[in-house]
């Protein structure tokens, strides 16, 4: 049960850092090359996009897993694991599902309150005040992400699962 548990928290936290790591080496830098807004609505459309039962279940999934697991580790006797997953853990916890509620949500919130037919000198102003602290948030998520997935095989490689 433990290595099944172990896995599926992996797999949730790899598929977070893999989708964070898309939009910061090929996402992001493509909409950076629109206009600001072709750029404000492409993210408008997937800012809504996103929010799908599918992403839920693998951004959600650490944010339960990752502490039952390391209760697991804890209460099983491999404390040198229990460790790795209990930074892992607050790493999730703040890094990636902290970032985006506290930083990357409101900018989407107040994303999809503008008007795209406002003029060309409003919609930059939305662009300068969206792109820059967006994208540096998604960068945060997805270091933090990278490392959380890298505790987590840690933890697995230290209690020999």
């Amino acid at each position: 049960m433990l290595f099944f548990l172990m896995l599926i928290t992996a797999v949730t936290a790899a598929l977070m850092g893999g989708l964070f790591y898309a939009y910061s080496c090929s996402v992001n830098p493509g909409l950076g090359r629109l206009s600001d807004a072709a750029y404000l609505a492409a993210m408008q459309s997937i800012n809504r996009a996103i929010l799908n039962p599918v992403f839920f279940v693998g951004f959600m999934g650490p944010v339960f897993l990752l502490p039952l697991s390391t209760w697991f580790m804890f209460r099983e006797g491999m404390p040198p694991a229990g460790g790795w997953l209990l930074a892992a853990t607050l790493t999730y916890i703040v890094g990636v599902f902290g970032v985006t509620a506290v930083g990357n949500v409101p900018l989407n919130n107040a994303l999809d309150k503008i008007s795209l037919q406002d003029d060309s000198a409003a919609l930059a102003a939305h662009r300068a005040r969206f792109e820059r602290p967006w994208n540096r948030l998604n960068t945060i998520r997805t270091l933090s992400a990278i490392a959380t997935v890298t505790m987590v095989i840690i933890a697995c490689l230290k209690s020999s699962l």
